[in-house]
């Protein structure tokens, strides 16, 4: 019940944001942080439209992802399926609103084993700013979930508009499962013909779990009573950003998640539908920004 109220009180927040004014970005398509190429939720980074000056408007950006895996923070989150990952965003003057969400066309086990399922909805509100060569950003994202409790966390951004581009993210969930989690990404985009762009990125992260959700794992992959305060995942993708028409865009990519240490090692393969704590994975997203 209380998944179903809030994903209600998303939907119709979302849609009244969409039936104001909209903004056209007839000049420049739609962008798409490196983090979202690889099929991460909202906080791991979200579609963003280019700024336009001297208008007041709203925009609003849509974007659908077809990828082979469900991969979140090195967490096999699906296995042998397609997953679908559709996401709608409202900006206002630095401000966002954002809704994802996540469809398994082919469950893995469990009671719905083999058939299609919507496994988690989220909802971002965020504000973010920038300082000459500096952009800040903060945030709260509710993890809506069907197979698990839902949780709720706020976030802190950092980036530097230099070589590329470091940015540090501080994740800080108060919920279901308490605890910190700090990610540290960097990117670089090539320009290609025709608009296009080879996109490169790569992170790598630290959890500090303060409850007993989140622990250490022996080698006999059981779990301890030790919460895991340690490395947990890198990240890296390569995509290929490709305008077309006005407001669309294609971004074919791949991305390779593994695990930082032993420690991390035996997390995510204790927890893994698999028993891998690697992943390679990859597919399109299509964007349109209004």
């Amino acid at each position: 019940m209380k998944t179903k109220m809030v994903r209600t009180c998303i939907t119709l927040a979302i849609l009244a944001m969409i039936c104001g004014p909209l903004k056209t970005f007839a000049e420049e398509p739609a962008k798409i942080l490196p983090e979202q190429q690889t099929g991460l939720a909202p906080g791991e980074g979200t579609m963003v439209a280019p700024a336009e000056e001297g208008t007041d408007r709203p925009s609003v950006s849509a974007d659908v992802s077809f990828l082979s895996q469900y991969i979140w923070r090195g967490y096999e989150l699906s296995k042998d399926s397609l997953v679908i990952e559709p996401a709608v965003t409202a900006s206002y003057k630095g401000f966002s609103m954002n809704i994802w969400g996540n469809l398994d066309t082919d469950v893995y086990a469990g009671d719905q084993e083999g058939q299609s399922k919507w496994t988690e909805t989220d909802f971002t509100i965020g504000y973010d700013t920038s300082f000459g060569p500096i952009g800040l950003g903060a945030g709260y994202i509710y993890y809506a979930l069907d197979a698990a409790t839902d949780t709720q966390e706020f976030y802190l951004s950092i980036g530097g508009d230099v070589i590329l581009a470091p940015t540090l993210t501080i994740y800080w969930d108060v919920d279901e499962y308490p605890g910190w989690y700090f990610n540290l990404g960097v990117s670089h985009s090539f320009d290609l013909p025709m608009n296009m762009t080879l996109d490169l990125a790569g992170s790598i992260a630290y959890e500090y779990s303060s409850g007993t959700n989140i622990v250490n794992y022996n080698d006999a992959m059981e779990p301890t009573n030790d919460p895991f305060r340690n490395f947990q995942n890198g990240l890296v993708s390569l995509g290929l950003t490709i305008p077309f028409w006005k407001y669309f865009t294609a971004v074919p990519m791949i991305a390779y998640s593994f695990p930082l240490g032993n420690a991390a090692d035996n997390l995510l393969k204790a927890t893994s539908l698999s028993d891998n704590a690697s992943h390679v994975f990859g597919g399109v997203t299509l964007s349109m920004a209004f």
